[in-house]
């Protein structure tokens, strides 16, 4: 924008020097850009401590940024490393070649896999609903690809009680580590309790 008046000129760039000073005032003072001051001392240097620490403070990995005090609802998970779900259906499906794992959407896809030639490929998904071991926290679907020839195949669900039996195996290897991890360390705090801890 060119201005040639001299009159415009004196009153446009007194208000853009003044809207280029309040834009950088707003920006000095976000404390976001502000340096945070850390007291070394008061840091573990133990790699353990200091993630125990982080987790009673409420500082763990979560899902879409971390609104704090944000309760859970739909599509609100918290999914860590100590996501006892998550560790044991990993652990179940460890024979499997997995196609996708998405630890922040919470589902596992296993790849098109046969324990012989002439048997049907199936495919297991498991979707994490909760971060709780609980039975509706958990679906499983396993799909059926059967080719009659190498380029005509169908992918039906498979309506069996194989993913139910799978299903219960992940919640009762969770129920184990959760159990395993309490023994072990007293200030395991299990998966979705990191923001309640006083």
């Amino acid at each position: 924008m060119k201005i040639n008046n001299f009159k415009d000129k004196i009153i446009y760039y007194p208000l853009l020097v003044l809207f280029l000073l309040g834009i950088t005032s707003f920006l000095v003072s976000c404390n976001a850009l502000k340096p945070k001051k850390v007291d070394l001392r008061e840091i573990p240097g133990n790699a353990k401590e200091k993630r125990l620490k982080n987790i009673k403070e409420g500082k763990g990995f979560t899902v879409m940024g971390a609104v704090k005090g944000r309760k859970g609802g739909m599509g609100a998970f918290d999914f860590a490393t100590s996501n006892e779900m998550w560790r044991a259906t990993l652990s179940l499906l460890d024979f499997t070649p997995l196609h996708n794992v998405d630890y922040s959407g919470g589902i596992i896809v296993t790849d098109w896999f046969k324990e012989k030639d002439d048997q049907d490929s199936i495919k297991i998904t498991v979707r994490f609903l909760s971060n709780e071991i609980r039975a509706d926290g958990l679906k499983v679907i396993i799909h059926k690809k059967i080719c009659k020839e190498v380029n005509n195949c169908n992918v039906i669900i498979l309506k069996t009680t194989l993913a139910q039996e799978i299903k219960l195996a992940i919640l009762k290897n969770a129920a184990i580590i959760k159990e395993n991890e309490r023994e072990t360390n007293p200030d395991y705090v299990p998966s979705g309790k990191e923001n309640q801890i006083d």
